[in-house]
């Protein structure tokens, strides 16, 4: 599924500070967030902790480009599940999204957010390296690596450990930006906190390398992946934006190449799934569509290795650019060979709705749907194909499906609300697009939404009416707290 979503552009660091101070915040959502503003914070439990990540994931929604792909996310989630199964220590369940970015990046946060940029899998060699970073990312959550950097605040006021927070999240996001942020602030103390310590990176990579070894990957990938790193700084003067918040001196790349000789040397084949997403990555993100068909022909002309995949982004490619013929010559045999890979069905209906046969591709995910209900590749290609084919009421009864499954999940809220768009039922419209610009933070114009929606009620509608005002009064009492600051 090709959807492009917007997102809101909004202020990270005036909404992170806004909400670590807000106590009407606290009452007014779910999240139970911390009192930071004192001196004398000794600990940062679990839940605060999670409190904290779901804050600044809202802050990256609105502010970051974050992919809404749903057969990379599935791919990405099914990798990420897999390592943490395998790791100790693992307090709470893990989110994993996609940055649209073609630095060699990746970063977690508090919560277990972890975040990948596009850029990582489109230059990782093999999947045991790709891996290799998630681990490490991991380890970085379970043994509490920023928690304890919070702790270590404790004899500072409020506003330098809401200033660390917001300075982290720039960082993370977009490294470059967050140095800059720093540096205008003079607060050369709060880059310490932004990079991990030596100990830090020795812990996360011993403990990703042990994960990575219990997930079935190749541990030693671990010291390629560095390796590679190192390489890269000797010949740029710009190192990897990973760099900039994991520091790679020459000591920790021996530390981790002496590990990883621990591991017996064994043969990890990659899986189809890991070379399909580089292709997508690279096809979708990373190249232009020109540039990724020439790049994947060429590749296709040089070696046999990972064919398939190969294929698959060279149709991929070929799909974007409408040579509709050319690509379902190539991508037509893969669904045949493969005919439950979640790659090719995703493809399959773009290739359809390109074609004009929407309804023929409401046919074909409406069985698939039986065998794999609320799978979000499927049930969400098959909404897409039925606003395609102008079914708005099926795609209205899929979707409110899926949301009851999966409520918060942003693609499908940001579909169904295209869907009360399409049968001119405002009053639901600005409701769900009210929705999703809450996740993003942006209770203003979430505020004006439900106003609209206020709009079109029937005055009968007493019940609808007392929710919505509700809904205003929720979002308006939000702004206010920002406007405070």
């Amino acid at each position: 599924m090709r959807i492009k979503s917007a997102f809101i552009t909004l202020c990270s660091a005036l909404l992170t500070f806004s909400i670590l101070h807000s106590e009407p915040l606290k009452a007014q959502t779910n999240f139970k967030l911390p009192d930071l503003g004192t001196s004398a914070l000794q600990a940062l439990p679990i839940e605060k902790e999670q409190a904290i990540g779901e804050v600044m994931m809202m802050q990256i929604r609105g502010s970051s480009p974050v992919v809404s792909d749903p057969v990379l996310d599935e791919y990405l989630t099914t990798l990420g599940r897999r390592l943490v199964a395998n790791a100790n220590d693992v307090r709470f369940p893990f989110s994993f999204f996609w940055i649209d970015n073609p630095e060699i990046n990746a970063f977690a946060f508090y919560g277990g957010h972890v975040g990948v940029h596009t850029g990582l899998i489109a230059q990782a060699d093999n999947e045991s390296q790709f891996a290799s970073v998630l681990g490490h990312e991991i380890a970085h959550v379970t043994q509490r690596h920023l928690a304890r950097r919070i702790q270590q605040q404790q004899d500072n006021s409020a506003l330098t450990i809401a200033g660390m927070i917001a300075g982290i999240l720039a960082t993370v996001v977009a490294p470059d930006a967050g140095i800059a942020i720093i540096s205008a602030n003079q607060t050369q103390a709060a880059f310490s906190q932004l990079t991990h310590s030596r100990a830090a990176e020795q812990e996360a990579d011993r403990i990703g390398m042990q994960t990575l070894n219990n997930a079935g990957f190749d541990p030693r990938q671990s010291s390629e992946f560095l390796t590679k790193l190192a390489a890269q700084i000797r010949y740029k003067y710009k190192p990897p934006a990973f760099l900039l918040t994991h520091p790679l001196p020459e000591s920790r790349v021996s530390d981790v190449r002496l590990r990883a000789e621990q591991y017996p040397k064994k043969h990890f084949e990659d899986s189809l799934e890991f070379n399909l997403a580089k292709s997508r990555v690279i096809a979708r993100y990373y190249q232009k569509s020109k540039a990724a068909e020439d790049l994947f022909r060429k590749l296709m002309r040089e070696n046999t290795v990972h064919n398939t995949a190969l294929k698959y982004g060279l149709g991929i490619s070929l799909l974007d650019q409408k040579k509709l013929d050319e690509a379902a010559n190539i991508l037509e045999p893969l669904l045949k060979e493969d005919p439950k890979n979640l790659f090719y069905i995703d493809t399959h209906t773009d290739l359809l709705i390109a074609q004009g046969k929407a309804a023929e591709a409401v046919t074909y995910l409406a069985k698939l749907d039986v065998d794999r209900p609320n799978n979000q590749v499927i049930t969400l290609n098959y909404a897409n194909a039925a606003i395609e084919a102008e079914q708005y009421e099926l795609a209205e009864r899929i979707l409110k499906s899926f949301l009851l499954a999966k409520p918060e999940h942003n693609l499908g809220k940001q579909l169904i609300a295209s869907v009360y768009k399409k049968q001119e039922n405002m009053a639901s419209y600005h409701e769900a697009n009210a929705d999703v610009l809450a996740q993003y933070g942006a209770y203003l114009k979430a505020a004006d939404e439900i106003q609209k929606a206020l709009n079109f009620v029937e005055p009968e509608e007493l019940v609808k009416q007392q929710r919505l005002k509700a809904l205003l009064t929720q979002y308006r009492q939000l702004q206010k707290e920002l406007a405070r600051l």
